[in-house]
């Protein structure tokens, strides 16, 4: 089956999609948008969590086909065309957030939407927001200081 849906702001079309493929491998092995992560394909870890209509999924856990007609945004999607790092983005590099870089695909897009939708979120709500993503890497503290330091920036609190 065809499956025609916008991917970051862009019209896509993937052919031949069999019923039982993931939008996670559409996005990743039919669309080249590698930045989604496959790891646990049980919906448990997080590294693939992208928007779907504006909600967060977990993408391994979607059939492709049910992303026909829909919108849907990617890690690749949070920086600007020019390439610029989106705030959350910039945050995680200048915290130090990222270790392996397994998990940061899918922190990136749960940080960003909780920002979008609460700019100035208290350290309970980035570990709610955040909790559905697991990183083996760190003790989570400097992810949420990059959480913390976009949304200081974003507030006109700290300095970019």
């Amino acid at each position: 089956m065809r499956v025609t849906f916008t991917v970051n702001g862009r019209r896509q079309e993937a052919d031949d999609v069999w019923e039982g493929e993931s939008l996670l491998y559409v996005l990743r092995e039919r669309l080249g948008l590698p930045g989604s992560k496959n790891a646990c394909e049980q919906g448990e870890c997080g590294s693939c969590t992208v928007r779907l209509d504006g909600d967060l999924v977990c993408s391994c856990l979607v059939a492709a086909g049910q992303a026909e007609g829909r919108d849907v945004r990617t890690v690749e999607g949070l920086a600007a065309e020019d390439g610029t790092l989106s705030p959350v983005q910039r945050a995680f590099v200048d915290a130090g957030a990222v270790q392996c870089g397994f998990c940061t695909p899918g922190l990136l897009v749960a940080a960003d939407d909780l920002l979008a939708r609460n700019p100035s979120p208290s350290d309970g709500d980035i570990r709610e927001a955040l909790s559905g993503n697991l990183c083996r890497c760190t003790g989570y503290e400097k992810i949420l200081d990059a959480v913390r330091l976009a949304a200081a920036r974003t507030a006109g609190t700290v300095d970019a």
